[in-house]
């Protein structure tokens, strides 16, 4: 089980890219198709005086049950321990142990 502080972070985290999410659309189309250098140069310093943690790269998929951070299958949402564990029980639709 991950620390809650962690868990905490990460939903933090997210609410601050979702908050700045068009903000940093808007610059960086700015940056990119700008002719003026001075704008595009404004644009930059703009984008930098944003938090860090709005950029979208720092989030980090997590599994709903447990909050691990390694090991995440994305489909499902959670961690490749508790999906063996939920599968093996059945508790996952359309999931069979294979064997041949």
């Amino acid at each position: 089980m991950a620390k809650e502080s962690m868990k905490a972070r990460e939903v933090k985290r997210a609410r601050l890219v979702a908050r700045y999410a068009e903000k940093r659309l808007a610059l960086k189309k700015i940056i990119a198709t700008s002719e003026d250098p001075a704008a595009a140069y404004e644009a930059a310093r703009k984008l930098q005086s944003i938090p860090k943690n709005a950029n979208p790269i720092r989030l980090h998929n997590r599994c709903k049950i447990t909050g691990r951070p390694k090991g995440y299958i994305r489909q499902f949402g959670i961690s490749r321990i508790q999906f063996r564990e939920m599968a093996s029980a059945g508790l996952i639709p359309g999931v069979r142990k294979a064997s041949w």
